[in-house]
């Protein structure tokens, strides 16, 4: 199969992005008809939910002086120069759709390469009226022997560079999956936000995101990014939203970061965060009618099916929280709640759904595409006592480390010599008397039967099983295994483009402590790198899937180095 010179294209885009700037650029030497007004194509162009016949297409384009749709007519091509147009429609981006544009190419053929474009649909041939051009590629057909994705998650605008996305273009990576925090919705002040005005990335709107307008705005200025525009223009993206494209720790019901007493109606905030998510992606809506229904398969020529799941607001019921368990009067109800046999995470339509799904395939591989975390992040209450943040002082620091060295010892003198544990050591290490909880309840460990449900179904089904994570902002690889202990799977959880990870919510450690605590307490966790910001580069055979990290050493300057993990690979 003819692989074109990315990085070639690359240089050529971002010549084009040099130029185009927001597009008033192109506007002014553009030479075009007076009679007919300038369009302007801003945010670039990208492509997305490949499939082996069709890919989607999308832009934003709108004129400098008016609201008015822009009628587009949208071209593929096997060739940069569009001399072999393959397939070739019409789109309208218009205001109700915030001046985005989305077409659906079809008449491809599988697991090939092309390129695309959109151009004002007004007679004659003036380049100042076309978009940048982009690149994508089909899904390939069935004895697919490799494949490559880059995963994605937590761009924080404010909190740094988007050197990541950037990088992606630079590896072997075909199609990059991006499984949520796209954008987040604080205002100025919000999160990760102490260097943002050094950097020249306040965020816009300058409020915190309620509205359609301002979720629409918000969009606007992570799309803006440099390295964001270079990265959507080079390859396809399969996205899937996390909670902060709506609010923090959203739920079917609500969120963290929702007051509707001064905030309104959650359903409403939800509905114009979910609206401009659909604008905003180069996404294949599956279901008009109700946009929270996202989830949505992709097969990879029987190598491997990507299944993308919605943990959100679909099915997702309320997080039960550490406050509440450590309060004696809630803490009954509250350990009720999380150990309750019917608590749900994707809903039973989206399970039936999934289970389908995996039991009709016939790829090698089953991938879960979504967001949080499905391995066992388990800890004793003592070494969760012992990491707390709240920790600040010397004292309470060094009781912290002691704690946890005396856990870490009672462990591994179980393993090698149990007659030699203390009374002591014994009770660390009973589960009545020092309880393991997970240490994020908004991930799988804080809805256990859910997780059991869909491990279990592809264990009865005897599937190959990897689940790729984010959210934690943390690079993480551990084996997925059922209550009674057995490996049914693995998971690969991705780091972020820029939010602040480990370093910064556990900053009384150094990270080779942190990683040393995850490591030495969690059973089932088999890597961990808390402290780097970067994506993660899966690769599928038909004997092995594996992952590897690649790392940039800052995201508060422009100019930064890379570095990259060895590989963690898991046969099945």
């Amino acid at each position: 199969m003819h692989r074109p010179d990315r990085r070639a294209f690359i240089i050529r885009l971002s010549s084009l992005a040099a130029v185009s700037g927001s597009g008033l650029a192109l506007s002014a030497c553009g030479g075009g008809d007076d009679a007919e007004p300038m369009p302007q194509f801003g945010y670039g162009v990208a492509s997305g939910d490949p499939l082996a016949d069709r890919v989607m297409l999308w832009t934003h384009a709108r004129f400098a002086d008016s609201a008015d749709d822009v009628a587009l007519v949208w071209e593929v091509a096997r060739d940069a120069a569009f001399t072999q147009i393959v397939s070739s429609g019409k789109a309208r981006a218009s205001a109700a759709t915030g001046h985005t544009a989305k077409a659906d190419a079809t008449g491809l053929a599988a697991g090939q390469s092309y390129y695309y474009r959109f151009r004002h649909d007004v007679a004659g041939n003036d380049p100042a009226r076309l978009s940048p051009v982009g690149h994508t590629r089909t899904l390939p057909a069935a004895g697919a022997s490799s494949l490559a994705l880059a995963v994605l998650s937590c761009s924080n605008y404010p909190a740094g560079y988007f050197h990541a996305y950037a990088e992606v273009t630079r590896s072997d990576a075909q199609y990059a999956v991006h499984l949520g925090d796209f954008i987040y919705e604080y205002g100025p002040a919000g999160y990760a936000s102490a260097d943002a005005a050094g950097m020249g990335r306040v965020v816009a709107p300058a409020k915190e995101c309620l509205t359609l307008a301002d979720y629409r705005a918000r969009y606007a200025q992570y799309r803006s990014d440099p390295d964001s525009k270079v990265l959507a223009a080079a390859m396809p993206l399969i996205a899937v939203w996390d909670d902060h494209e709506i609010a923090n720790d959203a739920w079917t019901g609500g969120a963290e970061n929702h007051t509707e007493a001064t905030e309104g109606a959650f359903a409403a905030r939800r509905d114009a965060a979910l609206k401009a998510w659909h604008e905003w992606l180069p996404v294949r809506t599956p279901d008009a009618a109700d946009l929270r229904k996202i989830y949505r398969s992709f097969d990879f020529g029987g190598l491997a099916a990507l299944h993308m799941l919605e943990t959100r607001v679909i099915g997702r019921e309320q997080q039960v929280t550490f406050g509440a368990l450590q309060n004696p009067a809630t803490a009954q109800a509250a350990m009720a709640q999380l150990a309750s046999p019917t608590r749900q995470m994707l809903g039973a339509e989206q399970l039936g759904w999934l289970q389908k799904q995996m039991a009709q395939s016939t790829a090698t591989w089953q991938v879960l595409g979504q967001q949080v975390l499905m391995g066992r992040m388990t800890f004793p209450v003592s070494v969760l006592a012992a990491i707390n943040p709240a920790n600040t002082s010397p004292e309470a620091q060094a009781a912290g480390m002691k704690a946890i060295q005396d856990y870490l010892t009672a462990k591994q003198t179980a393993a090698q010599n149990p007659a030699a544990l203390t009374d002591a050591q014994r009770a660390l290490l009973d589960p009545q008397k020092n309880p393991k909880l997970g240490y994020n309840l908004d991930a799988w460990d804080g809805y256990p039967a859910a997780r059991e449900q869909v491990l279990a179904s592809a264990a009865q089904l005897k599937k190959k099983l990897v689940v790729l994570a984010g959210d934690t902002h943390n690079a993480w690889a551990s084996q997925l295994t059922l209550m009674d202990g057995r490996v049914v799977g693995y998971e690969y959880g991705t780091t972020s483009i820029s939010s602040p990870g480990m370093e910064d919510y556990l900053a009384a450690l150094k990270p080779a402590q942190t990683q040393q605590i995850f490591m030495g307490v969690v059973d089932d966790l088999k890597y961990a790198e808390t402290a780097s910001r970067g994506f993660l580069l899966m690769r599928f055979t038909p004997t092995e899937a594996s992952g590897q990290w690649r790392y940039v050493s800052t995201v508060k300057a422009r100019q930064y180095t890379t570095s990259t993990s060895a590989p963690v690979s898991y046969r099945g």
